[in-house]
């Protein structure tokens, strides 16, 4: 890398942390237990808006994985998410009706308590429909992972997001709160997807799968990107730039092996196509608070009124983590 981009991206590193500093005003202290987390605590980092019906599990599901504390951002819901999470005795929580898309669709809100509360602590950054899994996540808990990064000075972790839907029109089968999302959702495409490298911060770029073959047929260039950084032994200086999808320091981004190797890594379990996409994506279509005009929402709208099927006859059924190694989506690399 030139010195003249390494000299650019610096600054960009620079200009990314003041906005967070700045955004910090937009958020209200629901309530404050950071106090509790202790030096080595793992956690977990989230904005959301609406999502009552899934909190139960999906705090339950990190828990379960050995997460410590949730510092969650509720961006003005109506449907009771945030008095539920303010009873939550691990759950940290901020309010905000400030706009999502100003700021940077909640990145500037996450990398600024990021930076005050997760310094030296492993930090997960996913939304409320993402489950991480990982090499031997059915007998090691997360912290044996976070153990073996430690030991091997790796400081971050990469993941690929896998659409999961379910065989069938995607609102034939409710979604219970509390339930398991995968007893529904549990189909996923195992090819289709195209991978180039991001020459200007170094990560993969990876599309396809679900998303790309039902709502953006004709242009998959546009799909959604797949690839995602989410766990990371943060540190103050570090932010994200866009998602999760990639971070400075530019090495952060390295998570793959470029000498043609595998490096391990891990999935990331998407459980949008559940019966609640409909109504989702009706209300974020019409808050236009995402990304390019919310055109991945238009997407969806176009195709929604139809009740698609996302299941094709080369849809794999999950398993468990080894099946997706054998497929090639994520791998143990030299972690025995």
């Amino acid at each position: 890398m030139s010195v003249l981009r390494s000299y650019r991206l610096r600054w960009e590193r620079k200009r990314w942390r003041a906005r967070a500093f700045l955004k910090r005003r937009e958020l209200l202290s629901i309530v404050d237990r950071t106090a509790t987390i202790r030096p080595d605590d793992l956690l977990v980092l989230s904005t959301l808006r609406n999502e009552r019906v899934r909190l139960p599990y999906f705090l339950r599901y990190y828990r379960g994985l050995g997460v410590n504390h949730f510092l969650i951002v509720d961006n003005g819901s109506d449907d009771g998410s945030a008095a539920w999470l303010a009873e939550q005795p691990d759950v940290s929580l901020w309010s905000t009706k400030a706009s999502y898309k100003r700021a940077r669709f909640g990145v500037d809100w996450l990398n600024w308590l990021a930076r005050k509360h997760a310094h030296g602590h492993w930090a997960l950054t996913v939304d409320p429909d993402e489950f991480f899994i990982y090499p031997f996540c059915d007998t090691r808990p997360l912290r044996a992972l976070t153990d073996w990064l430690d030991a091997s000075s790796i400081r971050s972790f990469g993941a690929m997001l896998l659409d999961m839907y379910p065989k069938g029109p995607i609102d034939k089968v409710p979604y219970r709160e509390g339930q398991d999302p995968f007893e529904i959702a549990c189909w996923f495409d195992s090819g289709n997807y195209t991978i180039q490298r991001n020459p200007k911060f170094g990560n993969l770029w990876i599309q396809g799968g679900p998303r790309a073959r039902v709502f953006f047929p004709d242009d998959p260039a546009h799909a959604p990107a797949l690839n995602k950084i989410p766990l990371v032994k943060w540190h103050r200086s570090y932010t994200y730039v866009s998602s999760t999808h990639n971070l400075l320091p530019r090495g952060l981004n390295l998570v793959y092996d470029e000498w043609g190797g595998e490096k391990a890594s891990g999935i990331l379990l998407h459980a949008k196509f559940l019966d609640t996409f409909t109504s989702k994506a009706a209300e974020e279509l019409e808050r236009r608070q995402h990304y390019a005009a919310s055109r991945e929402y238009r997407a969806y709208a176009e195709r929604v009124s139809e009740s698609p099927d996302l299941w094709c006859k080369w849809s794999e059924k999950l398993i468990n983590w080894r099946q997706l190694e054998i497929l090639g989506l994520m791998s143990k690399g030299n972690w025995a």
